[in-house]
């Protein structure tokens, strides 16, 4: 009888096997080629001076126009390059400039984000095309890159070295960084590493939050930064001076209760301050640490509305970030006492409100008025009422002239309304004065420090004739007295409508443009 085994034969098993090994093998010498293939595809495609972050999956680093961070700066992004390499073939002496934003958006309002990525970066490009076609042959001419920080401005400390070799390189020489949209803690650190430790002379674009600056009690805190929009402390000051004569029993204070934010942190205090005396205790939320996710905060709101619709108050201080807001108002809307009126006034950053998609309007045709302070706005100073100083039409529409395509080139849609073009612009041109002041004859290229020196004097009759206003800076870097305008949430346009212009000081700068001794701006 034959004995039959169930297992296979032993001479059978290693040929078997090691077939089935060289499978294994084949496969992941495959997988891994494929993976570092990949890897090497996609830090190839990030273009020259930018490389891949996984965590989140973007590009991050320095680009001349190159490569473009964003679909949406595709065009813009070709119209930089063309003008960096007609800079740089020229042949004549040139200084680098660098926007430096988060340029990278992964969350639900994208969207939005995205639209103000593009309009900061064409005011940007609006500055460096008018210091090299229209400023009578001024130099050096003024060479540009896009900074992307990434998300968050989470890869700060990368790009922000980066940058730094720059500063020192013949061939880059960077002066100047300029931009810094958002008053975040990245944004802070960053700050204070180019400007402390690598001694790079920053100009802060849309940054409102008191912190991020030098103070009269903290003149060093940021070696050569300056900033030209308003802070917080001023815009609210505006304010108060365009008050609807409202009581201070009349008003109330809604906050976001968050410390690590420095836009919200600044603006809650001077917002507290301004409601000191109200007949309710401020009514607090706490956002997400994500400032455009929803979170839960929709039902703090649905609590918070009834406490009001029982006050005295008609008028309701917000201090908060945009999506917050946007759900605030949308519960406004659904109040019980819809017989009551309410005017609600925040900061600029409700700049973003008309494009979020889930407000809703009815709210502002039903009793609530939504008002706030802006950077500027395109009727500023081209209405009949514009005041005689302080800023001029002249400056706005040279600005306006560049957003013809027949100018500049295809950049994309501008949207002046929105003041994220302008204040930019004026961010590059304080820049760009900077540098050109401290050049030798106008031919020369001047080091960071000499660009540091240049912000002493830009103020008097060397002001900075900016879009939004005149630009006169303090002895800290900061715009004394700066127009800030006031608008209005239109919902039957769903633009902000201008309102009027308002003063920290409750006027307009004289002549001189000089602030004063005593100036704590």
């Amino acid at each position: 009888m034959r004995f039959r085994t169930p297992f296979r034969t032993p001479f059978r098993t290693p040929g078997r096997l090691t077939r089935r090994a060289l499978l294994v093998v084949f496969l992941l010498l495959v997988c891994t080629g494929s993976w570092y293939g990949y890897r090497a595809y996609n830090d190839t495609s990030c273009g020259e001076g930018a490389h891949e972050e996984s965590s989140p999956h973007e590009c991050v680093g320095v680009t001349d126009g190159g490569m473009s961070f964003d679909p949406v700066l595709d065009q813009v992004s070709a119209r930089i390059k063309a003008e960096n390499d007609r800079v740089t073939k020229a042949g004549a002496p040139y200084a680098t400039i660098a926007l430096m934003v988060p340029m990278y958006f992964a969350h639900r309002t994208a969207p939005v984000d995205r639209k103000h990525l593009l309009w900061e970066v064409q005011g940007a490009y609006f500055a460096q095309y008018r210091a090299n076609h229209k400023a009578n042959g001024r130099a050096p001419a003024i060479r540009m890159v896009l900074a992307n920080p990434g998300l968050g401005g989470g890869h700060w400390r990368t790009v922000a070295d980066q940058l730094a070799d720059m500063a020192a390189s013949p061939e880059h020489r960077l002066r100047a960084v300029f931009g810094f949209d958002i008053s975040l803690p990245t944004t802070k650190r960053s700050i204070d590493y180019l400007t402390n430790a690598k001694h790079i002379p920053v100009v802060g674009g849309a940054l409102t939050a008191d912190d991020i600056a030098n103070t009269p009690q903290h003149p060093h805190a940021y070696e050569g930064l300056v900033r030209v929009n308003p802070s917080n402390t001023d815009q609210a000051a505006a304010l108060a001076h365009a008050d609807h004569g409202v009581g201070v029993r009349q008003t109330v204070l809604v906050e976001d209760a968050r410390t690590d934010d420095n836009y919200i942190t600044s603006l809650r205090k001077v917002f507290e301050a301004r409601t000191a005396g109200a007949s309710l205790a401020p009514e607090q939320f706490r956002s997400p640490l994500d400032i455009s996710t929803e979170g839960t905060t929709s039902n703090d709101f649905r609590q918070i509305v009834p406490n009001i619709c029982q006050s005295p108050a008609k008028e309701i201080y917000f201090a908060g970030r945009p999506v917050q807001l946007r759900q605030f108002l949308n519960e406004l809307g659904k109040r019980g006492c819809r017989d009551r009126s309410y005017t609600v006034i925040t900061g600029p950053a409700a700049n973003a409100l008309p494009l979020d998609a889930e407000l809703d309007w009815d709210t502002l045709r039903h009793g609530v008025t939504l008002e706030f302070t802006a950077s500027s706005h395109p009727d500023a100073w081209t209405g009949p009422n514009a005041p005689a100083t302080g800023g001029s039409a002249e400056s706005f529409r040279t600005l306006k002239e560049l957003t013809n395509r027949q100018v500049t080139g295809p950049i994309g849609p501008v949207d002046l309304t929105d003041s994220r073009v302008i204040i930019t612009y004026d961010s590059a041109s304080t820049a760009i004065e900077g540098i050109r002041d401290e050049a030798v004859q106008g031919h020369t290229v001047p080091s960071t420090d000499e660009v540091r020196n240049a912000w002493l004097r830009l103020h008097g009759t060397h002001r900075v004739e900016g879009a939004s206003g005149w630009i006169c800076l303090d002895n800290q870097g900061n715009p004394y007295d700066k127009a800030v305008a006031v608008v209005r949430l239109d919902p039957t346009t769903h633009t902000g409508r201008f309102v009027t212009l308002s003063w920290p000081t409750g006027r307009p700068p004289n002549g001189s443009c000089t602030a004063p001794r005593t100036s704590t701006s």
